[in-house]
């Protein structure tokens, strides 16, 4: 299993509530296709960098986790397919080995 990191943005139109419920989805589903969470941070309301489709703001979440390559393309595809998601966007961060001084 290799680690990624998802941001994932959930529209405004929605309230706290069910933005967090929606939030709860996503790790879900996750943990449906045999992933494992390590870490994650719920930003919240946020201002977005440039509008997407007519909104200026958004939720805001980040995902730290493991999966094999076959759950991460499940779980890319049901979030494609959900209405709650504006957008997602997954990426396998570089891990520093500190060397010894």
């Amino acid at each position: 299993m290799r680690r990624y990191e998802m941001m994932v943005i959930i529209p405004d139109t929605l309230d706290d509530e069910a933005a967090q419920a929606v939030w709860e989805r996503v790790k879900g589903l996750l943990d449906k296709q045999g992933g494992q969470l390590i870490d994650e941070a719920w930003w919240g309301k946020r201002t977005l960098a440039y509008e997407i489709d007519k909104r200026d703001h958004a939720y805001y979440g980040v995902l730290d986790f493991e999966a094999s390559s076959e759950g991460l393309d499940e779980l890319e595809r049901l979030l494609k397919l959900s209405d709650d998601i504006v957008r997602f966007k997954t990426v396998r961060p570089t891990l520093r080995i500190r060397k010894p001084a």
